[in-house]
């Protein structure tokens, strides 16, 4: 199956059936044969570029509605619902999840959404940052009008070179008439950017690093040349809550900002020629290595797609602030908290230096089990000096082998630590890390002997 194939048949048979037409009505309008179509509705043929445009054109028809799998993060989104402890009896594998989505795309969507508003948690409906997030994932955090806009303004500014920040300004300068200014903590207390009209300044903490600052002032561009377009497609999105709606535009500013700084096809010739040595990344595009990690989960533009990474940031308390999926099929991010055996957690005692781990997930068997996983501390924003997290990323052990990164670590499952969903979600009998039993489980209690760790359970 071709990475661009369109397979659609539901659609094209609900459509077929709305019109009232028997298969060979329906194949003369589209000028191919019964035999075809039959084909395309049982999904064991694509549906050609020329067959979109006749359903179009013949149908009036919205073409988007033929991926309506995509609303869902296809299959891999569909099989991250169902990695929910609440499913784990059923042993739902992917290619059930993928059979289900195939032959009742709106059953999955349905499905979908109940789960996103009930399933996994009432809070979740109400929650603006839970709601941006699923946005973010229904797009699998790509928009390549947005990619495709930064990288002709990227090649207009020549950001090849090699002060950028001289660019960025001159930007600003040239075409809005805008100057950028360092201001001392005390000027800017509690706060990174401030755009001041009256002064005709862009206003900078000299907090930040040159890092930071270079995107400050991209996420600047953004928002004054950019924001018809990113309020475009934030309005398309049909989100109830206006904090959400908010919160999905930060992102796609930020997003435009990093693909300004990163343009897409100089950026993956980068990636492919230094076998993703992050490292050398962030040296030759002068970006912080949480700016790093957000744009390698972006690279799916079709036929020249880069290696599916998944990123997240997490506090000492092993909290989520930050999680993207990408194009990974992963469920290490699906919990309220981490594992403490995972390297995202000991890297808080190793600060600035970049950790490695193959780790399997516990209950797993609706995706990939074994990931490799990069994780190093950052500092926060420059607003304090205490604020402290560690950004991780991660890719499916088999597609790793080659990265820079992965150079001298045994990648097979056999040699991986295997980690839990957090420890309410976690059902690993005998970790010695638990602090919490997993949720709903049966515990169990033995009056003669005391066992090494400090809850005993059965099945639910």
């Amino acid at each position: 199956m071709s990475e661009g194939a369109l397979f659609a048949g539901p659609a094209m048979r609900r459509l077929r059936k709305k019109e009232g037409l028997t298969q060979a009505a329906m194949a003369a309008r589209l000028s191919i044969s019964a035999s075809y179509l039959n084909l395309i509705e049982r999904n064991q043929r694509p549906l050609s570029a020329r067959v979109i445009v006749q359903v179009v054109d013949q149908f009036d028809f919205d073409p988007r509605s033929l991926r309506e799998d995509e609303a869902i993060g296809g299959v891999d989104g569909l099989s991250r619902r169902f990695a929910d402890e609440r499913f784990s009896e059923f042993g739902i594998d992917r290619d059930e999840i993928a059979e289900f989505l195939a032959a009742a795309p709106h059953a999955a969507a349905a499905f979908a959404r109940l789960y996103d508003t009930a399933g996994s948690g009432a809070r979740e409906a109400d929650d603006p940052l839970i709601q941006s997030r699923l946005e973010i994932e229904r797009w699998r955090n790509h928009f390549a009008d947005l990619d495709t806009m930064a990288e002709e303004l990227s090649d207009e500014l020549r950001l090849s070179r090699s002060d950028i920040g001289v660019a960025l300004g001159e930007r600003l300068r040239e075409k809005h008439q805008l100057a950028v200014r360092i201001l001392p903590r005390e000027v800017l207390p509690d706060a990174l950017r401030r755009l001041d009209l009256h002064a005709r300044q862009l206003q900078l903490s000299e907090m930040l690093s040159q890092a930071s600052r270079n995107f400050q002032v991209a996420m600047q561009i953004a928002q004054l040349e950019r924001s018809a377009e990113i309020t475009s497609i934030a309005a398309g999105s049909k989100f109830a809550d206006e904090a959400a709606r908010r919160l999905f535009e930060r992102h796609l500013v930020g997003y435009f900002a990093a693909a300004l700084l990163m343009p897409y096809s100089r950026f993956l010739r980068a990636c492919d020629a230094t076998n993703y040595d992050l490292p050398v990344l962030q040296r030759r595009f002068g970006v912080s290595f949480e700016q790093l990690a957000h744009r390698l989960t972006t690279l799916q533009r079709v036929g020249q797609r880069g290696l599916p990474f998944f990123m997240a940031r997490i506090d000492r308390a092993g909290q989520f602030s930050k999680r993207f999926s990408g194009a990974s099929a992963t469920t290490i991010l699906e919990s309220e908290s981490s594992c403490p055996l995972w390297i995202a957690n000991k890297a808080f005692e190793r600060a600035g230096e970049l950790c490695r781990q193959s780790v399997t997930v516990e209950g797993s068997d609706a995706a990939p089990a074994n990931w490799f996983t990069v994780a190093r501390t950052v500092e926060g924003s420059g607003a304090s000096e205490e604020a402290r997290f560690v950004v991780v990323l991660g890719i499916e052990a088999r597609l790793a082998a080659n990265l820079a990164q992965a150079r001298g670590i045994d990648l097979e499952q056999n040699a991986a630590q295997e980690i839990g969903p957090g420890c309410a979600r976690c059902h690993r009998p005998a970790c010695r890390q638990r602090s919490l039993p997993p949720r709903g489980a049966l515990l169990q209690f033995d009056p003669i002997s005391r066992g090494v760790t400090p809850f005993q359970f059965g099945p639910n």
